[in-house]
């Protein structure tokens, strides 16, 4: 198609250049876009909405987000998971700020260390044997306020659910929370897989992050069925500074916000968020009981949110990844990480136990 200006554009002619029948199991991110997300996209594109989040959408967005978290909730889309966490995180320190985090936390291992970059801010990691902290965990590195030779540990980052695929209780969350504005800290949860864990646990949103005393939410679309975006939950108005100028210097505003904010208004209004996430649970529980019955392969983490940690002789693994897409998740120990999504089906799951067995076969 030829336009005004005379140069050749693709127009409608692009083609599809993937296998739609090939599946992996690396990331939740592999996933498309749920339909009803693509419906509420097409819905908001006809005509003109003013830019940067003063259209309609992301104005109704505010009363989607208080319905999950509180009256006093505010909500900031944002474009990615990283973008978000840098954004909370600079809205509740000052520049001389640490935040205490798991060891395996992903703002430690896997932001290719834009908290510390980007946002200024020291981590302060904690090893733990689930990714889950505690009170006393915290305690190894909540210390040292005064000291002007140390980063001041202001502020605490848990993940729910957590990078190995463990769940806070509400209990849990509850105890951090206290503990940590006993001692003058604000606490951030990062929720790039909060549906997960909200499907787990059998609770609203709000029970174990407004409740239990969460500050400040990053909210995960993407692994949830969106095209992108992710959300800055503001939980404790109180407890943040100057959040719209840190989204705009951290270009994480969005010129057309309200392709992001419907997206969230599709996801959050109904049950599709925990429908989705549902799905993924009960995918990863199927592989889960289905490779524990191959011998040879061990589940050595709890599975309870979409992720099957597992140990098998790193040649299989090495053999299955030529048809099937996954990650080693320890390249020391040969541990690989798999991860079910939305749109994982049943024959999915089959089929890919089904691979792994006789692997395993061939292997003796």
């Amino acid at each position: 198609m030829t336009g005004a200006s005379g140069i050749t554009t693709p127009g409608t002619d692009a083609r599809r250049r993937h296998d739609p029948n090939v599946r992996g199991f690396a990331s939740d991110n592999y996933s498309g876009v749920h339909p009803e997300i693509l419906a509420a996209i097409a819905l908001a594109n006809d005509g003109h909405q003013v830019a940067y989040g003063a259209d309609d959408y992301t104005a109704h967005l505010q009363e989607v987000f208080r319905g999950h978290f509180g009256e006093r909730a505010e909500a900031f889309p944002v474009f990615n998971g990283t973008g978000a966490n840098v954004v909370a995180l600079q809205s509740l320190l000052p520049r001389w700020g640490a935040v205490v985090a798991a060891e395996s936390a992903h703002i430690n291992v896997d932001e290719c260390g834009a908290p510390e970059k980007i946002a200024g801010i020291k981590i302060l990691t904690v090893p733990t044997p689930d990714g889950k902290l505690t009170p006393e965990l915290i305690d190894q590195q909540a210390w040292g306020w005064g000291d002007e030779h140390r980063a001041q540990p202001l502020a605490v980052s848990i993940t729910q659910s957590t990078e190995l695929g463990t769940c806070y209780t509400a209990e849990e969350i509850t105890a951090i929370c206290e503990h940590a504005h006993e001692r003058g800290m604000l606490v951030h949860m990062d929720g790039s897989r909060i549906a997960n864990a909200a499907a787990t646990l059998g609770l609203p949103l709000r029970a174990f992050t407004t409740d239990a005393g969460v500050d400040i939410l990053s909210y995960g679309g993407t692994k949830n069925g969106l095209l992108l975006g992710e959300c800055v939950v503001v939980l404790n108005p109180d407890a943040v500074r100057d959040i719209l100028f840190l989204r705009k210097m951290s270009m994480q505003l969005a010129s057309k916000m309200r392709f992001i904010s419907v997206q969230f208004e599709a996801l959050l209004t109904g049950d599709l968020w925990l429908r989705n996430a549902t799905h993924a649970n009960t995918m990863a529980k199927r592989l889960e009981q289905a490779v524990r019955a191959v011998e040879g392969v061990q589940v050595v983490r709890p599975v309870q949110a979409n992720a099957v940690f597992a140990l098998l002789p790193r040649e299989v693994s090495e053999r299955l990844q030529k048809t099937y897409r996954f990650y080693f998740w320890n390249e020391h120990t040969g541990e690989v990480r798999w991860m079910a999504a939305f749109d994982t089906t049943e024959s999915d799951i089959d089929a890919f136990a089904a691979a792994i067995a006789e692997e395993m076969a061939k292997q003796g």
